[in-house]
C-alpha cells in the first residue's frame, strides 16, 4: 500500500510560479515511476510529466520548458516546478506512482491561476 499526499497548490497570478510536492509513504526508490496529472473543470485527467526510478523525464509537449519534474529520494518526494503559469493551467494536480504492479493516486492539490 502506498499513500501519496500532494501539497503546494494555491492561487497565483498569470505569469507566476508554483512548486508542487508529492510525499510518499514509502521509499520512492521502490517505485517504477512517478508522474503528475491534472484535471481542469469539465475535462478529463491529463498527463503532465513522468520521472522514472532512474531519473529519466518526459513531458506533455505543451508543458515542456515551463514545467520541471524532479524527485528527492531523501525526502521521498516528487516535485513539479511550474513557471509562466496561465489561466489554462488552472486544475487539480494529482500525483501518481506505479508500485508492485499497481497504480496509486494522491488526493490532488488545487492550482488556480487568476488575476
Amino acid at each position: 500500500q502506498v499513500h501519496l499526499v500532494e501539497s503546494g497548490g494555491g492561487l497565483v497570478q498569470p505569469g507566476g510560479s508554483l512548486r508542487l510536492s508529492c510525499a510518499a509513504s514509502r521509499s520512492i526508490n521502490d517505485f517504477y515511476e512517478m508522474a503528475w496529472y491534472r484535471q481542469a473543470p469539465g475535462n478529463g485527467r491529463e498527463w503532465v510529466a513522468t520521472i522514472t526510478g532512474g531519473g529519466s523525464t518526459t513531458y506533455t509537449d505543451s508543458m515542456k520548458g515551463r514545467f520541471t519534474i524532479s524527485r528527492d529520494s531523501a525526502k521521498n518526494t516528487a516535485n513539479l516546478q511550474m513557471i509562466s503559469l496561465t489561466p489554462d493551467d488552472t486544475a487539480v494536480y494529482y500525483c501518481r506512482c506505479r508500485y508492485g504492479g499497481r497504480i496509486y493516486w494522491g488526493q490532488g492539490t488545487q492550482v488556480t491561476v487568476s488575476s
